[in-house]
């Protein structure tokens, strides 16, 4: 693979945040329409200002910053006092123990996180098992590295609401045509489904089987709604020599903006993403380490009331979706995404979307993003402000009604 055809496939047209790069060229008469009315709203990712950041998280920072160059420069894989406490958390949240000095290491980010982990995993040549749909970055990454994708369906449409419906049977056949490297997030981003006990335990017992490692995004994993269970991984029958879990503070304690993630599991994968990130950051930035402290320690009820306020807004996103006719949208078990499937249009998805934005300020992720099956779906990322959310997608209705085929 050409270096031009590896950053092709690297694209970032519709990543959050670059809405304003996509081309309105070859659609100049399909927005003469009537502009409708509302605030713009940018579903490509949460809004942190409509959510207020943990309490004290910003105190935190201004002391990592009064503590100079010893909070600045910490070890590659983070401040020692600081990731003791943390998987001391960690560990009783996911149920297993967590080695903060040789098992543990905080990156700038999830995505950063993630980044390393795959790199540390894979290389050219390699078969990789992929959820469709699921992040995006999983399926560039694994691309970038120039391994072979081995696609495993998830049928989130089909599946009963106490399943997220990962077929199994195709993910010991991906193992079974040499995979050693299965990704995938849970909660599921985009579709919000949490993987059951039973898929969780099959997911284990196949990777022990073929001796496989496993890559969990478990990002939202905290933002959990009523009547959902969730089990993790790694607490479960699975070699923990080859489990990698992600998590960090991100769009549950709206703290986005410090970019911080962390991730944990197999000693060995671990050091070699240190190592590597030694050359690509050096380290997750230093002062923002210190806001890591807040983490699991926010106040009582706090989480409580975070997870009702998005709850309110996914049912009331959810009632206006079903109001269209033809439209298909599961409610998400956790996390802040829905993944609606829209409808037969008169214009292509990807026109669909820039028209979104154009005509109704509606900013969205197209459903490609997450799999090549998904291009009639659409990605909302529904931590917003409630009012300015519902505004948004009823317009999105009414351009659904406009361009219907």
């Amino acid at each position: 693979m050409s270096l031009s055809s590896k950053f092709a496939r690297l694209a970032t047209d519709n990543a959050p945040g670059q809405e304003g790069r996509q081309s309105a060229q070859g659609i100049d008469a399909l927005l003469r329409g009537e502009t409708l009315a509302g605030s713009p709203v940018d579903f490509s990712h949460g809004d942190v200002d409509a959510h207020e950041p943990t309490p004290g998280a910003f105190d935190l920072f201004a002391e990592g910053v009064a503590s100079g160059g010893r909070q600045a420069y910490t070890e590659y894989r983070g401040e020692p006092g600081i990731r003791a406490q943390v998987a001391e958390r960690l560990a009783a949240f996911t149920g297993a123990p967590v080695d903060p000095r040789d098992g543990m290491i905080v990156t700038p980010g999830t995505q950063g996180a993630l980044f390393l982990a795959v790199a540390a995993t894979v290389t050219r040549g390699d078969k990789v098992a992929i959820v469709q749909p699921d992040y995006f970055a999983n399926r560039k990454l694994v691309e970038f590295f120039e391994a072979e994708i081995v696609p495993v369906q998830l049928h989130y449409e089909t599946a009963g609401e106490d399943r997220a419906g990962l077929d199994l049977d195709g993910l010991e056949a991906a193992f079974s045509a040499g995979a050693r490297v299965f990704l995938f997030s849970n909660p599921n981003n985009p579709a919000g489904v949490v993987y059951s006990a039973g898929e969780i335990a099959r997911i284990a017992a196949l990777a022990g089987r073929y001796g496989a490692v496993v890559i969990v995004d478990q990002l939202y994993s905290r933002l959990l709604y009523a009547g959902a269970s969730y089990t993790h991984l790694r607490a479960g029958d699975i070699d923990p020599a080859n489990v990698i879990t992600i998590m960090g503070p991100s769009k549950t304690e709206s703290l986005s903006g410090y970019r911080l993630g962390v991730a944990f599991g197999a000693k060995e994968i671990i050091t070699r993403m240190e190592k590597l990130q030694a050359v690509v950051s050096l380290r997750a930035a230093g002062y923002s380490q210190a806001v890591l402290r807040s983490w699991f320690a926010e106040p009582a009820g706090w989480l409580r009331e975070r997870i009702r306020q998005h709850q309110a807004i996914r049912d009331d996103l959810l009632s206006v979706l079903r109001g269209i006719d033809g439209a298909f949208a599961r409610t998400p078990q956790a996390g802040s995404y829905l993944f609606p499937r829209l409808p037969a249009l008169a214009v292509p998805p990807a026109d669909f979307v820039r028209i979104l934005r154009l005509q109704a300020g509606v900013t969205v992720t197209p459903g490609t993003e997450f799999s090549p099956n998904a291009a009639n779906s659409l990605r909302l990322n529904f931590s917003q402000d409630h009012r300015a959310a519902v505004a948004a997608v009823e317009r999105l209705a009414g351009l659904v009604e406009r361009y219907r085929a």
